[in-house]
């Protein structure tokens, strides 16, 4: 006796509707990919599990009349290299840039050029408006 049942259950599955959702989920996500800037600038954050900060604050400030003082003490321009070459010990720092606005901005650039080469990095120092 052959039993047959009127409703058979089909096995076969029809993907076409799966790939029509993962080519719009693809086509969303590439264009609001491109629409995402990153902000902020750029940055390597440094780690610190191990090594010593030495961070080192120097203060150069040039009057009106061209007076050169490092760490509140008069110096000659002509020493300046020297004398902050003796201070920062070839450790990377940060030197404070105290400049009157009548100084000629050669003496900003020569001071720029001087803190570079002894690999300090140069904040100048600005009175708010």
């Amino acid at each position: 006796m052959d039993i047959k049942s009127k409703h058979k259950a089909d096995a076969s599955f029809s993907m076409s509707s799966m790939t029509d959702i993962v080519f719009l989920l693809l086509i969303f996500f590439m264009l609001t990919a491109s629409f995402i800037t990153p902000s902020g600038l750029p940055v390597n954050l440094p780690t610190a599990a191990s090594s010593t900060i030495v961070m080192q604050k120097n203060t150069l400030s040039i009057t009106a009349d061209l007076r050169y003082s490092l760490n509140d003490r008069l110096i000659d321009p002509e020493d300046l290299e020297r004398e902050l070459a003796r201070l920062v010990d070839d450790q990377e720092g940060t030197l404070s840039l105290n400049i009157d606005e009548a100084v000629p901005t050669g003496h900003l650039a020569r001071v720029g050029g001087i803190a570079a080469k002894l690999k300090q990095k140069t904040v100048l120092v600005v009175r708010p408006e």
